[in-house]
């Protein structure tokens, strides 16, 4: 059954496994005359990959992207591109005592219940390294909203680790370049470091909430009834490894908003244009893109490899105590932020090419 694809006009399928000799993705979909080339992608990977920080995996891999097919001169031909990037410091052999035990919180069992046989070598094609193909299909997607869409940006940051939550009066996104963390709040950093540090020598991990905003998103995108905006938005956000939930705007805060607060009213601007005074429903009414910014927050479990002992069973249903050994994020969430913005991206290039196929250009004046 396929169920490695995501997206419909603007469509990529990953391949590979964590352990494997390398991973990648076809996509599809992609408008033919773009200029692309591996230089295009690579720094979106390099946001992404491991080792970047003793906060995250030391697993080293340089992610280099080779694009092998679906490019010529320069220029996309409008046939499937090929991307593949190799796999270079597995330690298979940290996972060996693992091989019949299913650890907790991870898809070990999950897998042999459907398969029958799974790769037990840093979680296969369970790991959060199938996570680099999807950057690289985002960073086209980001390619293609740049030349339709030149004032549109995405930008994701960390909003919480385990209970310290950033002070959003300090909020400011150029700070976010400026620690580990992708965190707009500078104020927040070295209690997350000492927060995390803690959690590391205890041999446990800790969860996290990442908010995706883009702005300058044109109004029209999404359908109404199945294929709305923010449908898409939560399937592709739920689709990345370890997240556990999604919320659209206020969220489940907007059950506490008073119905007479929570409309986003609108005025008019001199030349008869909305002019919104709140964005409580995150730039999607209706299941279609208001035109204001669009707001997505998902939330992260703790990494499921830690270092404590925790009881389980065997594939012969004997119970045992699980160690994880390797090397793992005290915190998966941090490397969610480049992940987040690469699904937003994907969707609304998709959603940007079912609107053009339908209804010709984004609001026509």
């Amino acid at each position: 059954m396929a169920d490695n694809s995501f997206g419909t006009l603007f469509r990529f399928t990953t391949f590979g496994e964590s352990h494997g000799p390398a991973i990648g993705c076809i996509v599809d979909g992609v408008p033919p005359r773009l200029s692309l080339s591996e230089n295009d992608i690579q720094p979106y990977l390099d946001r992404r990959k491991p080792g970047t920080s003793r906060f995250v995996t030391q697993r080293r891999e340089d992610d280099h992207v080779r694009i092998l097919s679906g490019v010529f001169d320069g220029k996309t031909t409008g046939t499937p591109i090929a991307l593949m990037i190799e796999n270079t410091d597995q330690r298979s052999k940290d996972y060996s005592n693992i091989a019949q035990q299913y650890r907790p919180g991870h898809a070990d069992y999950a897998y042999d219940a459907k398969y029958g046989i799974r790769d037990y070598r840093g979680g296969g094609r369970s790991s959060a390294r199938e996570t680099a193909s999807r950057v690289a299909a985002g960073a086209i997607a980001h390619h293609i909203l740049a030349s339709a869409c030149p004032d549109l940006t995405i930008r994701g940051a960390v909003v919480q680790i385990g209970d310290h939550a950033v002070n959003r009066d300090n909020w400011n996104w150029d700070t976010k370049r400026d620690n580990p963390f992708f965190s707009p709040d500078a104020g927040i950093v070295p209690i997350w470091e000492d927060f995390l540090d803690d959690t590391r020598k205890k041999g446990s991990s800790a969860g996290a909430i990442i908010e995706i905003v883009a702005d300058g998103v044109p109004a029209g995108l999404g359908g109404p009834i199945y294929n709305k905006l923010d449908a898409q938005l939560a399937a592709a956000m739920m689709s990345i490894n370890a997240v556990k939930g999604v919320e659209i705007g206020d969220g489940f805060a907007a059950a506490a908003i008073p119905g007479d607060q929570a409309g986003d009213t609108m005025r008019a601007n001199a030349d008869g244009k909305p002019v919104f005074t709140s964005n409580h429903a995150g730039g999607v009414l209706g299941g279609i893109s208001s035109g204001q910014p669009l707001v997505v927050r998902f939330v992260v479990k703790p990494t499921s490899s830690i270092l404590t002992p925790r009881p389980s069973i065997d594939s012969d249903g004997n119970e045992i105590e699980v160690v994880t050994k390797g090397r793992h994020d005290p915190c998966v969430g941090i490397r969610a932020v480049p992940i987040g913005e690469a699904m937003m991206a994907v969707v609304l290039a998709d959603m940007l090419m079912q609107q053009t196929a339908q209804c010709g250009l984004i609001n026509p004046e």
